[in-house]
């Protein structure tokens, strides 16, 4: 046996000691400074972090695009935002006071209408888009709280015309409605800023004649 390989077999049991002593340490307390600890588990935590699926592949984009139902979801959208503000407003007003009762179920009922054709405008954009009506992949969770909100504003709807309940109990519903619906806002509002860095990732690797504004 040669040296170099007397020192390989030497220093091997060492190194791989090394190696777990190394993991030990980061497993217990990760250094938070640039040392060996440090970047073992950053380098580590790389490795084990999935590469992030693209919102949308390149043929969904150019779908999504093109598709007129974009510019009708991107004009609805505000567009209940504003009914969903002043209605809270009414809707508060009518709890804390007792007056305008009439005022705040018919701007309920501005914003359910407003809902419906955001909804069923918006399935049409995914079918346009990704093939699907509904819970299409990229926008599952926002679809799913999105028929809750549908729900609650539907069951208002039911009780209103029902008699069910008191007109206070039949505010609270429409109050649950809101709060699911800010929910989901805020959801649309992430996605929409995913989106927008994802697009212009796209752009900055493509070349430059081949740019799409998102």
């Amino acid at each position: 046996m040669n040296v170099s390989s007397a020192t390989r077999v030497k220093s091997g049991p060492s190194h791989s000691l090394s190696a777990v002593l190394n993991d030990l340490i980061d497993r217990i307390a990760p250094c938070p400074w640039e040392t060996n600890a440090g970047v073992n588990l950053v380098n580590r935590e790389r490795r084990r972090a999935p590469a992030r699926e693209p919102l949308y592949s390149s043929e969904e984009r150019r779908r999504r695009d093109e598709s007129p139902w974009t510019l009708v979801q991107g004009v609805l959208a505000p567009l209940q935002f504003m009914a969903f503000a002043v209605s809270l407003g009414l809707v508060l007003r009518y709890l804390a006071t007792g007056d305008g009762y009439e005022a705040a179920t018919a701007s309920i009922l501005v914003k359910t209408v407003a809902l419906y054709a955001i909804m069923i405008t918006g399935s049409i954009w995914e079918k346009d888009v990704f093939g699907k009506w509904l819970f299409a992949r990229a926008f599952f969770w926002e679809d799913v709280f999105s028929m809750l909100v549908l729900g609650l504003q539907t069951l208002y709807l039911v009780a209103l015309i029902a008699g069910w309940g008191s007109p206070a109990e039949q505010m609270m519903i429409a109050v649950a409605a809101y709060a699911a619906y800010m929910i989901n806002a805020a959801q649309f509002v992430l996605k929409l800023r995913a989106a927008r860095l994802e697009a212009t990732s796209h752009e900055a690797s493509a070349p430059s004649h081949l740019g799409q504004l998102a």
